[in-house]
């Protein structure tokens, strides 16, 4: 399996290896590559390794994977229903093909990569798979060399973490891996084929895949030393260390007794501005107080292990200090100013280049938004998609939940939370239409009413199901129209939370019930003597609502952090835009985007029933116990509780976006008429189809969502959360301060491979405050000794296993 991207290099084609599949994202999705005309877009081989020069012309190693192009003829009469049939045909056949990469190609077919067969030619393999699946191969893109020309990663179908192994199909004498550089690569002035230096970009690459702008942070700018300090965005790296210790080590290095610990806790951040390569964290880490060579690396390879993530906050705030600096001093050209304020708006995207490819409906949303907002979108339209499927019911942990969701969308001023407004009026546009006949009905009542104001008999008041309902209200006539939506979800959206602030001052614990109870799905009840009060009973509350606002207007809508009425909301940021150039808007909703929204909102309607998605169910287990490894490990509390309700709340999520993935084939196969149809003749229909929607491939999503609602949650609400849980109000405790540290950093991970109960002790103090007590640091080594992550050895010692 490989694949490698083409560049180029005084006119000659060269390749370098593709480490993962971010990257392999970030390549495909350059602003270069998506604008570009086939001929220009990135080039891609899949077949075979580079010369010893890393040149692609005459290379004879070949890979342990294939490309296969398959071409149809667009004037052929059936050339559409060809096309529809690849991914269904390809998919069915995917273990047995062993396969590795699907995609849409940029013209008129598809290009597929599966495992090589050994003891198989290039053109033996080709022919098998095409045999197969029963369809042709392009028979002028049979040799190993052949590119392949890679559009945007729309078109990207599916995708298999085995791709990004770079290794020979069959081991020969010289050179095995891409890794291996020998002399003469070397002498020809290239000194990292897995990272374009910028040295090698002036003297000529013409990387029309736009290679080194696409790279992940950090990797562009890596490279073996020239007799220059190795530099990221031009800043050495040892001012960024210094900068490092300065911030948070008092201006000191690390000495015997805690080299370990902040070794390791530097690596771990610096690994995200040095492309995650060992040798360059070994050469610019230095041993600190006789530090032996091999125990650093330890400590290095212990960060490279640890779960990728975007770039610490720490780390972040190292890199605009020292912007700061340059730009205050005079010292720094406004490149290197720039180059930091691109790098960051690029770590800024980390969620969205995970994110597999979106179905209609929703990609269209966030491509009316732009990749910097594309969480936030989502956030923001699964309480809707919710909403519209008011039928639908998802098993999550053995129980039924209605698709119930409660989203804020934090930002601050002119952070683009406005472009948000008009993909909700467009999931909500029939809804709408349908709410403005009934509250016309209203509004006739009304005048029938004030005319019959001293007449004996009154005209009947209606009760009107209307479902978009403003958060401008009381809650007597917010309760009396939930109570009127026939069993249906109602839909409330705001793009302004103090709104909410303001109106519900004086009954904030109220719209936390009602919003608590909504969540649950749970009965709701509001009682009164007077035969004019509104008296209501809702056997269950169905009542999704989205909040757009400050993160201050966010602490005046959510007062009370021990209720649970926080960990009851997806929270979703937008990215900090303080410094960046004001530019033309190139996001905005277009009228083909709103018909394609339109389509699928104008469907969800239709499915209703409950359904068991058993992969899915797998998928958020598996991220409870990794959260709750990690948690333990930190004995953090606050963590391993708010995982709880994300997880559930995740699952909602996923599986609105399956029913848009539902929604989008049928209307694919059958039109939209012809998947009204099918959908009413067929209630059963999206129940199969949503099964086979958990693909690997896209239920890596709920990763995505779940790591970045929990980020969230603990960006805004840990130190709240803490100071109640430890306040004399709650349980008697005084309250506990709190350093703040990296994800990545644990109490766990601080600890020496044997380490002592005082030692335990210590650490703990140091990463939750002083008022640790030592019964919870009993309580934490007996979870380690109960998970197996530790043993307990004699004179009160414990071993890490």
């Amino acid at each position: 399996m490989s694949v490698h991207i083409i560049y180029y290099k005084d006119g000659a084609k060269l390749m370098r290896p593709v480490k993962d599949e971010m990257e392999y994202r970030l390549l495909r999705d350059s602003e270069r590559n998506r604008g570009a005309e086939k001929r220009r877009m990135v080039q891609m081989n899949y077949s075979c390794l580079p010369n010893a020069d890393g040149g692609l012309k005459g290379a004879e190693r070949v890979s342990r994977s294939v490309g296969m192009d398959i071409d149809f003829d667009p004037s052929s009469p059936d050339y559409e229903e060809r096309m529809r049939s690849v991914p269904e045909l390809v998919m069915g056949r995917k273990e047995e093909l062993g396969l590795l990469m699907l995609e849409r190609s940029a013209n008129k077919g598809y290009h597929v990569v599966f495992r090589r067969r050994e003891g198989m030619t290039q053109e033996e393999n080709l022919r098998w798979a095409s045999e197969l699946l029963g369809v042709e191969y392009d028979k002028g893109a049979k040799d190993i060399t052949r590119v392949f020309f890679t559009p945007p990663t729309e078109k990207l179908l599916f995708v298999d973490k085995e791709l990004f192994d770079n290794r020979e199909a069959a081991r020969n004498e010289g050179i095995t891996d891409f890794s291996d550089l020998s002399d003469a690569a070397r002498n020809k002035g290239i000194t990292d084929f897995s990272d374009l230096s910028d040295a090698a970009q002036k003297e000529g690459i013409t990387d029309s895949a736009d290679s080194a702008e696409a790279a992940p942070t950090g990797a562009a700018e890596n490279k073996e030393p020239t007799g220059a300090s190795d530099c990221y965005l031009g800043i050495p790296y040892a001012e960024i260390v210094r900068k490092w210790w300065a911030m948070y080590n008092d201006s000191q290095e690390p000495v015997k007794s805690n080299r370990n610990t902040l070794t390791f806790e530097l690596a771990v951040n610096l690994r995200h501005i040095c492309g995650f390569d060992r040798g360059l964290l070994d050469r610019i880490i230095p041993c600190y107080d006789g530090f032996a060579e091999a125990e650093k690396l330890a400590c290095i390879d212990n960060a490279l292990s640890e779960k990728r993530t975007q770039m610490p906050k720490r780390l972040k705030d190292v890199l605009i200090a020292i912007r700061q600096e340059r730009m205050t001093g005079g010292g720094a050209e406004q490149g290197e100013a720039d180059g930091i304020d691109e790098a960051l708006a690029k770590d800024d995207l980390f969620y969205y280049e995970a994110l597999p490819r979106m179905p209609q409906g929703v990609k269209d949303s966030i491509d009316a938004v732009g990749p910097a907002l594309a969480l936030p979108v989502l956030t923001a339209i699964c309480p809707v998609i919710g909403m519209l499927a008011t039928g639908v019911r998802v098993d999550v942990h053995g129980k039924m939940n209605s698709l119930n969701l409660i989203s804020y969308i934090a930002g601050d001023f002119a952070s683009g939370k406005g472009g948000i407004d008009p993909v909700v009026e467009a999931w909500t546009a029939e809804v709408k239409a349908m709410d403005r006949m009934y509250q016309q009905q209203e509004d006739e009542w009304r005048a029938k009413k004030r005319a019959a104001k001293n007449k004996k008999e009154q005209p009947e008041e209606p009760k009107l199901p209307v479902r978009c309902l403003t958060l401008n209200n009381t809650v007597a006539n917010l309760a009396e129209r939930l109570s009127n939506t026939n069993g249906q979800h109602a839909f409330s959206f705001t793009p302004e939370a103090d709104t909410v602030a303001q109106k519900w001052r004086s009954a904030m614990s109220d719209f936390s019930v009602m919003l608590r109870q909504a969540y649950d799905g749970t009965c709701y009840e509001r009682e009164a003597r007077s035969a004019d009060a509104v008296n209501v009973h809702i056997d269950r509350l169905l009542w999704n609502v989205v909040m757009c606002g400050t993160p201050d207007a966010l602490y005046r809508v959510v007062t009370n952090y021990t209720d649970g009425f926080q960990s009851r909301i997806a929270l979703a940021r937008t990215p900090d835009n303080t410094f960046q150039p004001l530019t033309e808007n190139l996001h905005v909703l277009t009228d083909k985007q709103r018909e394609r929204i339109r389509q699928i909102a104008h469907l969800l309607p239709l499915m209703a029933g409950e359904v068991v998605l058993p992969k899915l169910e797998a998928r958020g287990r598996q991220w409870l116990e990794r959260v709750r490894l990690e948690t333990m490990k930190d004995d953090d509390k606050v963590k391993a509780r708010q995982r709880f309700r994300i997880c559930p709340t995740t699952m909602r999520m996923m599986t609105c976006l399956m029913l848009c993935r539902v929604a989008g084939q049928l209307i694919d196969r059958h039109g939209v008429a012809g998947a009204e149809m099918r959908l009413k003749q067929q209630p059963g229909l999206w129940k199969e189809m949503i099964v086979k929607q958990q693909q690997p491939s896209f239920l890596a999503a709920f990763d995505v969502l779940a790591d970045y609602q929990i980020e969230n949650a603990l960006h805004f609400f840990r130190e709240r959360i803490e100071a109640a849980f430890s306040s004399k109000d709650y349980c008697g405790h005084a309250a506990s301060e709190r350093t703040k540290r990296g994800k990545n950093d644990s109490i766990f991970e601080r600890l020496d491979t044997t380490f002592s109960f005082e030692q335990a002790l210590q650490h703990s103090i140091a990463v939750k405050g002083c008022n640790t007590s030592r019964n919870a640091v009993h309580q934490m080594l007996k979870n380690w000794r109960k998970q197996g992550l530790v043993t307990e050895c004699q004179n009160h010692r414990y071993r890490k296993n």
